[in-house]
This record gives C-alpha cells, structure tokens and sequence, in this order.
C-alpha cells in the first residue's frame, strides 16, 4: 500500500500513513486536540488525540483506562483487551515509547438490534513532563451490519498500516503541549 508523511497540529507532529486516507477536517468541523481521517472504502477511523494525562502512573493500566473512556464513548454493550505491548523508541528522538493495546468492543449504532463487532488499535505515547498523553487510534469494523466493515482479511492490511504508524509517528515540536 502506497503511504506518505503526514504533517499533524500544523507540522509538530509527523506520522506516516495510507495516501489514500481521507482528512475528515475537510468534510466536517475537528476539534484542535484531534486530527481525524478516514478509509475511504470503508468506515474505518483514524483519530490522533491530545488528550490531558490520566493518573495511574503504570503505562498499561493508563492504555486500559483510554480504552475503557473510549468504550463508554461509544456506548459499547462489550469490549475485551487482547494485548498490550511496550515498542521501544530506539530511533534517538524524544518521542515517548509507545504503549499499543489491542482490543474488541461490540458497538450498536443507529439503534440497530445487533453489534457491529469493532477491533481498537491504540497507541498511548506519554509526555509526562508536559502532563499530555498522545493517543492514536484504529478504529476497524470487522463485522457491521452497514457495507463499512473490513472483514479479516481487510483487518490484516489495517492493522499493517496501524503497525507503520506507530512506528514512525514522531514528536517534532514538543511545544505543541505547552
């Protein structure tokens, strides 16, 4: 899949992700914490937040709160935490190490009767001498009752790009957090 460098928060952050993605600020208002982009052949999202730090001081359980927020945002009747890993930074730069959390929600939208099962990538980057967690999420329809979901197999080439991302997603300008 052909990719590019994306200029976040106007260049203090740069992150590499689908050319082919679609900046929803183009389509619809975006709050200044977030930049938001979407598949355009599915209902996939995108979501790069700055989010104010959470309080327990352990990475994992803080990646496990953002999910839970993240689950009750969405009204989720279920949602399950498969995985959570450390990926160091081992580039030089200052841009945290990466907490990436797997998991499942079951989400109902439009007041249908049946979940659409959703798979949330998360990457959690803190910045604790600014008090500022970076959030970077996947959200993957894989069973949907709308044409949006992926399946598996369109979950494994997300998860590629999600995988790209979090690798190279970059802290330029740590001023953005003053």
């Amino acid at each position: 899949m052909v990719s590019s460098v994306k200029e976040l928060f106007g260049g203090a952050i740069t992150i590499t992700l689908p050319s082919r993605i679609i900046n929803a600020s183009d389509l619809r208002e975006v709050p200044d914490t977030q930049e938001v982009f979407l598949y355009p052949d599915s209902s996939v999202s995108i979501i790069i937040d700055v989010l104010q730090r959470v309080d327990p001081e352990d990475s994992n359980e803080a990646a496990r709160l953002h999910f839970a927020n993240l689950a009750h945002d969405n009204d989720a009747d279920n949602s399950i935490v498969h995985d959570i890993i450390v990926i160091p930074n081992d580039r030089g730069d200052n841009t945290p190490s990466p907490i990436v959390l797997a998991g499942t929600q079951s989400v109902k939208k439009f007041n249908q009767s049946v979940p659409d099962e959703v798979r949330i990538l998360l990457a959690l980057y803190r910045v604790k001498d600014k008090n500022v967690d970076l959030l970077l999420t996947y959200n993957v329809p894989v069973r949907a009752i709308d044409q949006g979901a992926v399946g598996e197999e369109g979950f494994k080439n997300v998860k590629e790009d999600f995988d790209r991302a979090v690798q190279t997603l970059r802290v330029v300008d740590f001023g953005l957090f003053a």
